[in-house]
């Protein structure tokens, strides 16, 4: 198994997942907005490769330095300096902070350690926490585990599948 092939399948199925949410969030008339570290904008970028996109893409924060999850976001420092840019509290707070920050209606964010170093026993590679905070009040996180030996294109694929994957199952949820 190459990784060049295999992220190159998933950004695949990236396409048709954003298409898919451009399609369906557009019909509704629902914004989303995107908070991201480890992919770097790659949520962003993928839903904006769309045409249309306009409709549904409200805005996208990179915020890669914890400096500009605090400032760009309003995560807290205190949740950074006691868990850690890679928590499930901070991927909480990023998106209840894009939410927060834009006229969406559901906000995705994610961070977590894509390697090939940075890892340590307690954060190892691969472990990214996605957060998915919506009007309604509510904001979850979510760990996801890749493999520790994919390449790093791999693990930030696999990231974005799984937020528009997300994004697209709690449009189903919310519009069942």
């Amino acid at each position: 198994m190459t990784s060049e092939k295999d992220s190159d399948a998933i950004l695949d199925d990236c396409r048709e997942l954003a298409e898919q949410i451009v399609t369906r969030f557009g019909t509704a008339k629902i914004m989303i907005a995107t908070a991201e570290s480890c992919t770097g904008g790659l949520i962003a970028g993928m839903i904006t490769e769309i045409a249309g996109s306009s409709a549904v893409f409200d805005r996208g924060f990179v915020t890669y330095a914890n400096a500009a999850k605090v400032d760009m976001l309003g995560v807290k420092q205190e949740t950074l300096d006691t868990h850690g840019a890679v928590s499930p509290g901070t991927a909480v707070e990023m998106a209840a902070g894009a939410l927060a920050r834009s006229d969406a209606r559901y906000a995705i964010s994610v961070t977590g350690v894509a390697g090939p170093g940075g890892g340590t026993a307690e954060k190892p590679v691969g472990l990214v926490y996605m957060g998915l905070a919506s009007r309604n009040g509510d904001a979850e996180a979510t760990e996801l585990r890749w493999n520790e030996d994919w390449p790093r294109d791999l693990i930030r694929a696999a990231t974005v599948h799984a937020a528009l994957e997300a994004l697209i199952e709690r449009f189903e949820d919310d519009n069942a």
